[in-house]
């Protein structure tokens, strides 16, 4: 297989990874109707929450697994382009580590930004909620595409996941251009400030994508008040604003950056060993 067929397998893989999450919400969204929800169907739809999370799953594998193939036959080839500076820059083990502890690092903070992670130190789950320490299920029903299922764990009797599929795919994509752009802004040392700017921007708006009105509707659940649905309500409000910025910027500013990092005959500047 040529290095161009094998990066062309890449890109099908990551296409077809995003194009099947995408179907799985649409077609799941057809079981969101309450009326659905009788006593013989609910065993019905509970077993097929619990396969649109392993197609989730396998859909989330087929697309890491694409990037990495991608991302790898673009170092061996050693092209020119700016996909391949910045698949040169960040292959170095500095850059992977870099790339790995923001990629950690911003999602547990996305998480608690966006509600999946939950920390209530004043709420006993066990009390308040009859929850049994440590537990967890499915709620199959009822939302919008891509807001359901939920899964709810309770870690601890204040520690808690809220975990809702369009948050999880945003989490992923947002905590993983946040730490492709660390990794390459490590070694863009010639970058102008303008050029950072831009990247923390993008990271900063990045924040608010994950579903402020769920996690505000989660919060207030937990906190009982009304300012944390007045909160979700004007998140809420400003959510297609955030989710219109930071990706956009998040996706262009290491194509902005790799220009700092090639040489003028088209080559890279970073060593990718």
């Amino acid at each position: 297989m040529t290095v161009q067929n094998s990066t062309n397998q890449g890109k099908k893989l990551i296409v077809l990874g995003f194009v099947t999450i995408g179907i799985l919400f649409l077609m799941y969204g057809r079981y969101q109707d309450p009326e659905l929800l009788t006593p013989s169907a609910i065993d019905t739809i509970q077993r097929i929450a619990y396969g649109f999370y392993i197609i989730l799953i396998v859909s989330f594998g087929a697309i890491a697994f694409g990037m990495y193939r991608y991302h790898r036959e673009k170092v061996e080839n050693k092209g020119k382009d700016l996909s391949s500076i910045i698949a040169l820059t960040t292959w170095n083990s500095k850059s992977r580590k870099i790339f790995v502890a923001t990629f950690i690092g911003y999602g547990i903070f996305f998480s608690l930004v966006s509600g999946t992670l939950v920390y209530q130190p004043e709420v006993s789950f066990s009390y308040h909620y009859g929850a049994t320490i440590p537990s967890g299920f499915v709620a199959p029903c009822c939302d919008g595409p891509g807001y359901m299922p939920q899964v709810i764990i309770y870690l601890t009797d204040h520690i808690g996941l809220n975990i809702i599929p369009i948050n999880l795919v945003l989490q992923i994509i947002v905590s993983y251009l946040v730490g492709l752009n660390a990794a390459i802004a490590v070694n863009a040392y010639t970058i102008s400030k303008k050029g950072r700017g831009t990247s923390s921007i993008g990271a900063i708006a990045g924040l608010f994508i994950a579903c402020p009105t769920c996690a505000g509707s989660f919060l207030s659940v937990f906190i009982g008040t009304a300012s944390g649905i007045a909160l979700s309500i004007a998140l809420t409000q400003l959510q297609t604003f955030f989710i219109a910025i930071s990706i956009p910027i998040l996706l262009v500013t290491p194509y902005i950056m790799a220009k700092k990092l090639r040489n003028a005959d088209g080559s890279c500047k970073i060593n990718s060993d």
